[in-house]
């Protein structure tokens, strides 16, 4: 649920402050970079804490090698996109590679829900949330890449 507080509550808060007359964040979507990559530096960040990361090496399917590797992989990458969102220049770059690392993160995510996999002793994420919510995140993604 924080994922979706911070980027609703940051993008909304850069709108105000765009329609308030600050340049850089005059428009809809860079207020939405700006909220995602407030909400990616939260969840990237998060895989380096280890109540949390625990649990994230939990969510790696079995099938897949290192998990643990892979779970500081995607923290790094999902870094990378957030600081990539705040530059004009790499934004659309940064939009699209996120969107793809979404969708490749999905399977995990999808996983975890199914095996009631917690994260920091917290319920799973219902599957009937959970796509829906991975959606969003992705068509989201993908606009702030246009």
């Amino acid at each position: 649920m924080a994922p979706v507080i911070t980027l609703t509550a940051v993008t909304l808060l850069a709108r105000l402050t765009g329609q308030l007359g600050v340049e850089p964040l005059d428009g809809w979507q860079a207020s939405l970079r700006l909220g995602l990559a407030a909400m990616f530096l939260l969840t990237g960040a998060v895989h380096f804490v280890p109540k949390f990361r625990d649990d994230m090496i939990r969510m790696i399917p079995e099938r897949l090698p290192a998990p643990a590797a892979l779970v500081a992989l995607t923290g790094v990458l999902e870094i990378a996109g957030a600081l990539g969102l705040l530059v004009p220049a790499t934004a659309p770059a940064a939009g699209w590679c996120l969107a793809l690392l979404l969708v490749a993160m999905y399977p995990a995510n999808h996983s975890a829900a199914r095996r009631g996999v917690t994260l920091a002793g917290k319920g799973p994420t219902p599957l009937a949330l959970r796509l829906p919510e991975q959606l969003l995140f992705i068509a989201l993604a993908v606009l702030a890449a246009l």
